[in-house]
């Protein structure tokens, strides 16, 4: 294994023997507009205290010139990821003088050129391990310290960090700025942030307390950045948070930076929370994305205390701030903002998530054994996140509300600026409230699997849940009866089941056309309905007048199609019935996703060709039948091409709409994001070459634009094409982190299997090395995205029985992407039984 894979017991007993202080980081970032100079200078000073004669401090990067331990020259001994510092006292002062590499991958300092101007922006990502790409750290959660950055860089640049700068001076072009020292904080959550951003300004007042607020993009994107809503849903979350948590916001400024080439949604760095250029709408938004947003806005505000104030010790305990983060982000978006539905998002998409992870013979237990930093890196998944999310809101029902926030104020009281494990929180939580948490938390932090719920009708008119897996649940039993040709709730029956078979205990169980158990989704388990229930939604689903209720049968469904148990075709019928009613714009959006991953993977052989014209003519029909100008029209239209991508029987029609020989249907925004999509879906059919593609780019001359481009030219339906786009994606290692997944898409364009298949065998020779090579972003992104869709589970089981001894991360992928693979070959089966 190599050093730079940390294990859970070297950590444990590296600060056993070191408590760190402060560290100081020095970063020369003036040569990052030189495209030719690949590394930075760093210089890192360690203060900490210790009980063993020597230790290791963790960096990455091109070389390490000089090591000073309590002002005494050391020889350099570093093996590429691991500095070994001796001769060590009491207390210390480590200084080490570096050259760091600036990134392509989104890991460490990523260096990004804005094709738009030239101008050169630089952000950094670290979790939950890459700190020690930029200055040389003890690269572990509990290690905290306060960390001071100076920084020189370009004159006329924007240079930000997590505190305020103190001082700032400038000299032949180049400003030094020195910041604040933060308080005690984890590496993984420092940051830097530097070149010509554009910033809108704010401020956010409570109690006395004055917090200055930013909002951060490119200046090419500058036009887009709708600021004045992000800095609405941020004022609206320090007031939830501030007020719920019973402890000030602890970091000084609130900037919030959208930055390109980003690998994840965002990330909670304090003070200056970087996130996605995706959130930075170039054309038409629907609804569904402004909530999404927010929503993100407020899972990372939620880590300005569950994760940055208190941080979990190890890895294991991850959920401490990502569960906990996104129960946060649904509760807060519906108590303190307009997106009061976004309880009714998270039961039908980040549950479809959670779902699905769990389903994986991967799933693990919401509270995680995690073994080495390989392992972390893939655990931020639907489990942690989604599953955690989902149990969480039990216990909030299970506690009470205030119960578990007055819990969670304690905890913030008694660990700020700690590190704590899953009893510090338990023993909060269960002193304040008097349940027994332990038991809960047995019962849903420490297993594995979601349970199926069901109701089963009785010859007599009763009614019995019956659950696989069995759990303890309090959730509701929702009778649904046809009333004036809409489906509406006749009665809701509240139950506690813990046993495969509860039966419903009530005099007079009213008839019921639709029984939906979990109704209301108080409860985390995959609900399957009867096939009485079934008619009744593929009859009247769109007549349901609670979106909660109507994502909840939708949910439903597609879990039973993804499971084998509903018929591919019998919900395609569904979808095509009842979405284009569908109100519900995240809804909506979730549905048409579902769909058109059933037509995909689920359909059987025989019946896809079929099945593939009859969505691409609901999906035309959506977009040109939708009101104009409306977030239905929206989603549908960029629905259409995916679609498009594997039947071009509107492939005419598409093309006029791009070249402007037939009008867009009325209200329709032709924004780039669209029209790139339709041109890659042209590609794929063989209906567009590389004039076109140029053409649209002299149109979108833009970072976004570029990346496009490269799909849609690997996308085009050559072998040759294809071949080329393969070998750039092994081997092309000038390829960014967006580019390479932008390849990847183009090859996989089309599901062209007779273009792409000869390659199977090579892909399973070289995952491996790959694996090896490659920064673990990247390695993932080539092990996911290009794993064989093949007819036979033989080749991927004959590597993982010769590959018995491969790194644990990487065959957890495997093993993941064998299973999706297993589960497409059986529910198409299924469709032949």
């Amino acid at each position: 294994m190599s050093s730079a894979n940390l294990t859970r017991e070297e950590t444990v007993a590296r600060s056993a023997v070191v408590a760190v202080h402060a560290v100081r980081v020095e970063l020369d970032v003036t040569g990052a507009v030189d495209a030719e100079c690949t590394g930075f200078p760093t210089t890192t000073t360690l203060e900490f205290d210790a009980t063993a004669a020597s230790t290791w401090i963790d960096f990455v990067g091109e070389a390490v010139h000089r090591v000073t331990v309590n002002g005494v020259g050391r020889p350099v001994e570093w093996d590429g990821a691991r500095i070994r510092i001796a001769g060590l006292s009491s207390s210390n002062e480590v200084v080490v003088e570096a050259t760091a590499a600036y990134s392509r991958s989104g890991e460490g300092l990523h260096r990004f050129v804005d094709p738009v101007d030239g101008a050169t922006y630089l952000y950094t990502q670290y979790e939950p391990a890459d700190a020690r790409r930029v200055m040389a750290c003890f690269e572990q959660p509990d290690m905290k310290a306060r960390h001071t950055f100076s920084i020189a860089a370009p004159d006329g640049w924007r240079v930000l960090s997590n505190q305020t700068a103190v001082s700032s001076r400038e000299r032949d072009g180049v400003q030094e700025i020195e910041f604040a020292p933060t308080p005690p904080i984890s590496s993984y959550v420092t940051a830097v942030a530097a070149g010509p951003y554009h910033r809108v300004e704010g401020e956010w007042r409570r109690d006395g307390q004055v917090v200055p607020l930013g909002v951060l993009c490119r200046a090419s994107l500058a036009e887009h950045l709708d600021a004045d809503e992000i800095l609405e849903v941020t004022r609206q979350g320090l007031d939830f948070f501030t007020g719920a948590f019973g402890y000030d916001y602890p970091w000084g400024k609130y900037d919030q930076v959208f930055v390109p080439e980003y690998n994840l949604g965002a990330m909670e760095n304090p003070g200056l929370v970087t996130f996605t250029e995706a959130y930075v709408f170039r054309g038409a938004s629907t609804a569904a994305q402004h909530e999404g947003r927010a929503n993100t806005i407020l899972h990372e505000m939620a880590h300005m205390w569950f994760g940055d104030l208190v941080t979990m010790r190890w890895w294991d305990d991850l959920w401490l701030k990502e569960s906990f983060a996104d129960y946060m982000g649904a509760h807060a978006a519906v108590a303190a903002t307009r997106f009061t539905d976004a309880w009714v998002t998270f039961a039908n998409r980040r549950k479809a998530w959670a779902y699905q992870q769990d389903q994986l013979p991967t799933t693990h237990p919401v509270v995680a054994d995690i073994p080495d930093l390989e392992a972390a890196k893939l655990n931020f998944d639907g489990i942690t996140y989604a599953k955690g999310a989902s149990v969480l809101k039990q216990l909030v029902a299970f506690v009470g509300e205030e119960a578990f926030f007055e819990g969670a104020r304690r905890y913030f009281a008694a660990h700020a600026f700690g590190s704590t494990t899953l009893e510090d929180l338990l023993v909060q939580l269960a002193d304040v409230s008097g349940r027994d948490v332990r038991a809960w938390s047995r019962a849903w932090l420490e297993t594995t699997g979601v349970s199926t719920v069901s109701a089963e009708r009785g010859d007599a008119g009763g009614l019995v849940v019956v659950q696989t897996d069995p759990r303890p649940h309090r959730l509701s039993l929702g009778l649904y009866a046809f009333a004036d040709g809409r489906l509406r709730r006749r009665a809701a029956v509240d139950l506690d089941i813990a046993d495969e078979r509860t039966e419903v205990a009530l005099p007079v169980v009213p008839d019921a056309d639709l029984v939906l158990a979990n109704d209301g989704d108080r409860s985390y388990a995959k609900v399957r309905l009867d096939d009485r229930s079934v008619d009744a939604a593929a009859s009247g689903l769109s007549t349901l007048d609670d979106a909660l209720t109507r994502g909840l049968v939708w949910s439903a469904l597609w879990n039973a199609a993804r499971d084998g148990e509903l018929p591919a075709a019998r919900y395609l019928e569904i979808v095509r019935r009842h979405a284009p009613a569908e109100t519900n714009i995240a809804l909506l959006t979730g549905v048409l996703a579902n769909a058109a991953f059933a037509v995909a993977h689920y359909v059987a052989d025989s019946a896809r060709a079929a099945e593939r014209r009859a969505w691409l003519e609901t999906t035309w029909q959506g977009m040109t039948g939708s009101a104009p100008g409306g977030d239905a029209q929206l989603a549908w239209a960029r629905t259409l091409g995916a679609a498009s991508a594997v039947d071009d029987a509107h492939a005419a029609d598409l093309a006029a709409i791009l070249d402007g020989s037939v009008a867009a249907p009325r209200g329709l925004a032709l924004d780039p994001e669209l029209r790139w999509s339709w041109l890659a879906a042209l590609a794929a059919t063989g209906h567009a070459d590389e004039a076109m593609a140029d053409a649209e780019l002299a149109r979108d001359a833009t970072a976004s634009g570029r990346t496009a481009r490269i799909q849609v030219l690997a996308s085009r339906p050559e072998p040759e094409v294809r071949a080329a786009a393969w070998d750039a994606a092994w081997d092309d290692t000038s390829l960014t982190n967006d580019h390479l997944s932008a390849t990847i898409a183009g090859f996989r364009a089309g599901d062209r299997r007779d273009l792409v298949s000869r390659l199977d065998a090579e892909y399973f020779a070289r995952i491996r090395a790959a694996w090896e090579a490659r920064s673990i972003e990247i390695a993932r992104r080539l092990v996911t995205g290009l794993f064989p869709a093949a007819e036979s589970l033989e080749p991927v089981d004959a590597w993982l029985a010769a590959n018995a001894d491969a790194p644990g991360a990487l065959r957890r992928l495997v093993v993941e992407q064998r299973d999706h693979l297993a589960r497409d070959l059986r529910v198409r089966a299924a469709q032949r039984g």
